[in-house]
């Protein structure tokens, strides 16, 4: 199947999707509840769409197409509650969090549609155990060249990426030590990690055509990159946030790539190049362990420092297109976050220490989430 043209999109609009937990609103264990959710969801008008995903203990919404921070936070506040009201109808909760902190994935069902199917009968085991929860930034580009300059210039800020949207820390009852322990079920796939440096769409359409001609892969849908191209929409796809556990940090995270992604589009800072990619893994691991503590390794210097410093930094450069953007807001957040407030992985971390219980930190993740 032959690559896709690139369609047309205004440069830097966004969307958002989020993978949320479907939990049993008695014992918070996740409940095999998406296709009654999606049948009460679907009489309802939502700005943009809930959809199955690959078991039936999780749902996907998505936004429509916003220009800035404020339409992303309209348009999950408003399919938020729509879907929270539906749950409750089912007494079933929704959570936020790149994983259930104790759910038995043996447990889990696929969803009834052939792609599930065909997906779960390829990679087995992998594919119940791929009931993790994520978080996907569109961005939108004004051509398939310039897509690919981008997604190569914001893969150096994947480790910023990570560690502010880190919220997977419990993986079947146990502290895995990581703050997203959900990325290590992404990397088991074997067609994972970075995408391949290319800066041209004609160079990539190569690439497709030898990746198609191995039967390896029909679509871009079969790959699990951290960031991908979306010919079909004209953007590309930041995919390694876990799920918030609310919806304004969602839309602030959000709101954070669409203005990293401007200043690297006006300002040009650097020029992406492939040797960019030799500590590319080395980041991304130290983020998905010790979040904003971990060690981050300059691609261009080879300077070491903390990724909440690299963050910090970030945030200076960028402060001019936040203004631009209507995103000082989120920026903010952003810098609350590294700061006091921490990642939601300590909150999750915190609240157990506290309690003592898993169930009641699912309930309490709720609560936030609803809220």
């Amino acid at each position: 199947m032959p690559l896709e043209a690139f369609a047309e999109s205004r440069a830097l609009t966004l969307g958002v999707e989020l993978e949320l937990q479907i939990v049993d609103a008695h014992d918070y264990d996740l409940s095999h509840g998406a296709r009654d959710l999606l049948r009460l969801a679907a009489r309802r008008r939502l700005p943009g769409e809930v959809k199955p995903e690959m078991t039936d203990s999780m749902i996907e919404l998505s936004t429509g197409v916003c220009s800035d921070y404020a339409g992303i936070l309209a348009h999950l506040r408003e399919s938020r509650d729509v879907l929270v009201e539906c749950a409750t109808k089912l007494n079933i909760g929704l959570s936020g969090g790149g994983t259930h902190p104790f759910q038995d994935w043996s447990q889990r069902r696929i969803f009834d549609t052939p792609r599930f199917h065909m997906l779960s009968e390829l990679y087995g085991y992998l594919s119940k155990q791929f009931t993790v929860f994520g978080q996907h930034v569109h961005v939108g580009c004004p051509g398939p060249d310039a897509a690919l300059v981008l997604l190569h210039g914001l893969s150096r800020f994947i480790p910023h990426f990570v560690a502010l949207s880190a919220s997977s820390p419990f993986v079947q009852g146990t502290d895995t030590g990581f703050h997203s322990a959900r990325l290590n079920s992404v990397f088991a796939f074997p067609l994972s990690g970075r995408a391949p440096f290319a800066l041209t769409w004609d160079e990539f359409t190569r690439f497709f055509d030898k990746m198609t001609r191995t039967g390896v892969v029909q679509s871009m849908k079969d790959f699990y990159w951290d960031i991908r191209p979306k010919p079909e929409f004209g953007t590309i796809e930041v995919r390694v946030l876990d799920t918030p556990l609310t919806i304004e940090k969602a839309a602030a995270l959000a709101a954070y790539i669409q203005c990293v992604a401007r200043w690297l589009s006006f300002e040009q800072p650097f020029r992406p190049a492939e040797d960019d990619y030799l500590v590319y893994t080395f980041n991304r691991f130290q983020a998905c362990r010790f979040g904003f503590d971990g060690t981050f390794v300059d691609p261009q210097t080879g300077e070491h420092h903390t990724i909440r410093d690299d963050i910090t930094q970030t945030l200076a450069a960028i402060e001019h297109h936040a203004i631009e953007l209507g995103a000082e807001d989120a920026c903010r957040r952003v810098r609350d976050d590294i700061g006091a407030l921490g990642n939601d992985a300590t909150w999750i971390r915190d609240t157990f220490e506290r309690e003592q219980l898993l169930p009641e930190v699912v309930r309490q993740q709720c609560l936030r989430w609803s809220r």
